[in-house]
């Protein structure tokens, strides 16, 4: 079973091509507060400091102490950057291709 296989169907296509029509900052603030909570939008944002930190090779004990996230959710995305659709080495390698990866 692929990851499409797991999440693709028609409201998240629609979802998605909605997410791409997205121009700058200020409206993807828009969007994601009218559609998640506080909470998913910082979880969301803390897995992906996360996924920063171990591209990076710091430790669980550092990345818990300066994101706050579980071990758990630490090992989550170690394992999401090994094994997963490899859509956090996507965007890390963007993100480090225009000087953002900090």
């Amino acid at each position: 079973m692929s990851y499409r296989d797991r999440i693709k169907d028609q409201f998240v296509d629609k979802l998605f091509e909605a997410i791409l029509l997205l121009e700058n900052e200020e409206e993807c603030y828009k969007l994601f507060e009218d559609l998640c909570t506080v909470a998913e939008i910082k979880s969301l944002a803390q897995r992906l400091e996360v996924a920063k930190m171990l591209d990076k090779n710091y430790t669980y004990t550092y990345i818990a102490e300066k994101t706050g996230a579980s071990t758990a959710t630490i090992s989550r995305v170690k394992k999401c950057l090994h094994y997963g659709a490899d859509g956090y080495r996507l965007i890390l390698n963007r993100l480090k291709e225009q000087g953002k990866s900090e």
